[in-house]
């Protein structure tokens, strides 16, 4: 007879080295490789170009917390780090210190890479609507795209899909024009 599986904890997950980048999912301890710098250009732009005028701007369209990688409880058992994430201030007004953050985001950005890909789109895009995160999207730096998404009677309904050639404004962030190839390296010469 096969002994029951324990599920692991935040308490658990607590107990790997820091420089292991590992989630809780469905209370099973994910490790995954770091990003390639493809995915560390993403993030970078994206605190930039959304950071900026929402978070850090003061003459901006700001209320909001846009932070990287920060765990995120959802459960006792599910326990993400999103590349990005971010919640209005009048829902999550003091966050200093905290870690996991346990109020369910407002929106969040995960940039595919080869080895989360299936994750995100399936398993945490579940996970997420479950909880009723508003906003999704995910951007995929080999295909140089932004493919954006918002919650609708718990399913998500596609708010679109840009290309490295467009200029997006994209909920819950349309007050601004988001440079959508300013996102990734620079093509190379041909």
């Amino acid at each position: 007879m096969e002994a029951a599986r324990k599920l692991k904890t935040y308490e658990d997950l607590l107990a790997i080295p820091e420089e292991v980048r590992a989630e809780l999912l469905a209370g099973e301890i994910i490790a995954q490789p770091g990003g390639l710098s493809d995915h560390s250009r993403v993030q970078r732009s994206m605190s930039r170009f959304i950071g900026g005028p929402f978070d850090d701007d003061t003459d901006g369209p700001d209320g909001w917390w846009i932070f990287l990688e920060m765990d995120v409880r959802f459960t006792r058992h599910d326990v993400t780090r999103p590349d990005l994430v971010g919640w209005r201030r009048s829902r999550l007004p003091a966050p200093a210190g905290m870690r996991p953050i346990d109020v369910v985001p407002d929106w969040i950005c995960e940039v595919l890479s080869p080895s989360n890909a299936r994750h995100d789109r399936v398993f945490k895009a579940r996970l997420y609507a479950e909880h009723g995160v508003p906003y999704y999207w995910l951007i995929d730096p080999a295909e140089r795209t932004l493919e954006a998404y918002v919650l609708r009677d718990s399913q998500w309904l596609r708010a679109g899909a840009w290309d490295d050639t467009e200029v997006a404004r994209v909920p819950p962030f349309e007050a601004i024009e988001l440079p959508v190839g300013r996102l990734f390296f620079p093509r190379p010469p041909t």
